[in-house]
């Protein structure tokens, strides 16, 4: 008869210890472990230069803190004083303004170009490339040309118009003009990151979709509208978002362009903290209108999530 050596207990409990499960187990850990270490980094830099200057904003939003005077706590005051302010709720608007034209028209525009530079045509990398120029450009740089461009009596814009026998306006002394000269360069430089994002988002459609389409009798605007729109549905979401922040940031071009001027007929939201914190000091009054800019983003951000469809699974 044939005999069968069994381990000992102590074996067996060491083999089991050494299971491959077991293996598994401890890498992952190890694994996880690494991953906070190299995270750690990040984290701490999003924490010290990001979360507690936030932090900090919501804070002093609520103190009269100036470089002049003692802290000494307000409560809502500053928030009461800012809506009360006529110059501040103009700002607003104008932010408002500014957005609403800026965001859709580029959006549009660069939807165009993305769906005509991703045709086969001839030096098609170098109109992508002169399209995203502006993007890349510093912004105070774009906007001492645009300044040029305006100049009444010597600007491209005037010149053109004085072609077609029409006076042209002093684009940035006007109050009526001003604010549509600077959407128009706002317009202008934030078609190019637009473009690539579609570019990059039409690259990944499916090609039998529009062949299916196409063999089913579909022309090109019933493809386009059809599928194209519905498929870029997340590229839009993503676009509209960064677009609606970057608008209600903008200041390099009206600090160039006007300095909010003429009469105030283009001051922004960021131009109103601006001054009050390095023109008058008011440092808790900044940050007040900081967290309004902050609670307008936060909305407008959730709104167009909502009309674009993000909330559903894509």
């Amino acid at each position: 008869m044939t005999t069968v050596d069994v381990p000992p207990p102590v074996e067996v409990a060491r083999t089991a210890s050494t299971s491959p499960s077991s293996r598994g187990r401890g890498a992952s850990s190890r694994q996880r472990r690494t991953a906070w270490l190299m995270v750690a980094p990040a984290g701490l830099h999003a924490l010290y230069w990001i979360a507690l200057p936030v932090l900090a904003t919501f804070v002093l939003s609520m103190t009269n803190y100036s470089v002049l005077a003692p802290l000494r706590f307000v409560g809502l005051g500053n928030f009461v004083k800012s809506f009360e302010d006529p110059i501040f709720r103009t700002s607003i608007w104008h932010t408002v303004v500014y957005t609403f034209f800026t965001v859709p028209v580029s959006m549009a525009l660069a939807v165009f170009l993305a769906v005509l530079l991703n045709q086969q045509i001839r030096a098609r990398a170098w109109y992508r490339a002169a399209v995203f120029l502006p993007q890349v450009t510093a912004t105070v740089a774009v906007a001492t040309v645009w300044y040029q461009i305006y100049d009444p009596y010597s600007g491209l814009a005037n010149k053109l118009l004085s072609f077609l026998g029409i006076t042209g306006p002093a684009w940035l002394a006007d109050p009526s003009y001003a604010l549509s000269a600077v959407i128009v360069m706002g317009v202008w430089q934030g078609i190019g990151i637009k473009m690539i994002i579609y570019l990059a988002a039409l690259q990944n459609l499916p090609d039998e979709l529009f062949e299916a389409a196409e063999l089913d009798g579909a022309n090109a605007w019933q493809r386009f509208r059809r599928i194209t729109l519905p498929m870029l549905r997340p590229a839009t979401l993503f676009v509209g978002v960064v677009s609606i922040i970057s608008a209600f940031q903008a200041f390099d071009q009206v600090y160039v362009l006007t300095r909010g001027g003429p009469a105030n007929a283009t001051t922004m939201m960021t131009y109103e903290v601006y001054k009050n914190a390095f023109a008058t000091f008011q440092m808790g009054m900044a940050c007040a209108k900081s967290v309004v800019l902050f609670v307008f983003l936060f909305g407008l951000t959730l709104l167009n999530r909502k009309l674009t469809g993000g909330d559903e699974d894509e």
